[in-house]
């Protein structure tokens, strides 16, 4: 049997000894997480104080980077864990993040992800490159989108507002 080619009269093991991954750059890839914990006092989200570059000192959702070799859902788990010590959480899926321009390191492409655990039953550590954790409230803006309620005076990072709201939307979290 004569193996397959392409329009170019190739093998498949031909075109893949030809083949330059330099050629394509490839963008770092990443998770982000929306941990929502809803309870008798509303809907609030676990956000990490940044402890590294860039955005240092800003609060943003539990992430990072995925290793070589590990499904993009290993990672967040993996990074929920190394930052905030929680585990075991059932992560839904809400949409994948590649706008240029996301990150100031490069070329950065997030797959976010969310859960929502009842209040008072996780209590989050910080860990790895996460200087603390905290607990803030979730609300509905002017245009009836959810957001965070940062202090006075402290700020978001990357476009974690946009992960945030498109995950209390994808839990269905503000539907009063």
């Amino acid at each position: 049997m004569n193996p397959l080619k392409d329009k170019r009269g190739l093998t498949e093991v031909e075109a893949i000894e030809r083949y330059r991954q330099k050629n394509y750059p490839k963008p770092a890839l990443t998770a982000d997480i929306a941990v929502f914990a809803k309870g008798e006092t509303g809907c609030k989200l676990l956000l990490i104080r940044r402890g590294g570059h860039p955005f240092l000192g800003q609060w943003a959702l539990p992430g990072g980077f995925a290793d070589m070799g590990e499904t993009i859902e290993q990672t967040a788990a993996r990074e929920l864990a190394e930052e905030t010590h929680l585990e075991g959480l059932p992560l839904t899926l809400v949409n994948v993040y590649s706008a240029p321009g996301r990150d100031p390191r490069g070329w950065t492409v997030s797959v976010a992800y969310a859960v929502c655990v009842e209040q008072g039953l996780q209590t989050a550590i910080a860990g790895d490159d996460a200087a603390e954790t905290g607990w803030f409230d979730i609300v509905k803006n002017e245009e009836g989108v959810a957001c965070v309620e940062l202090p006075e005076g402290e700020k978001l990072a990357f476009d974690h507002a946009q992960i945030i709201a498109d995950a209390a939307r994808a839990l269905n979290l503000m539907t009063k």
